[in-house]
């Protein structure tokens, strides 16, 4: 597996579960690839605001709000 098919994986993952092949293969690549494993760290970052932010809850607008 290559960078390019584990980012595609890492996506598709959001969409759907991954077959155990996939998710062997992911987990594989993740443990030798740094950039790999920085990039899902920055979905799941992204998922977690992009629910927050769904939920209407904003903290940096809580902030402004409460100076």
């Amino acid at each position: 597996m290559n960078c390019k098919q584990a980012t595609q994986l890492l996506s598709l993952q959001q969409e759907r579960p991954l077959s155990r092949r996939e998710r062997f293969s992911l987990r594989f690549h993740l443990m030798m690839c740094k950039a790999c494993r920085n990039f899902s760290t920055q979905m799941d970052s992204l998922r977690t605001i992009s629910r927050h932010y769904a939920k209407g809850e904003h903290p940096a607008s809580d902030d402004r709000e409460s100076h």
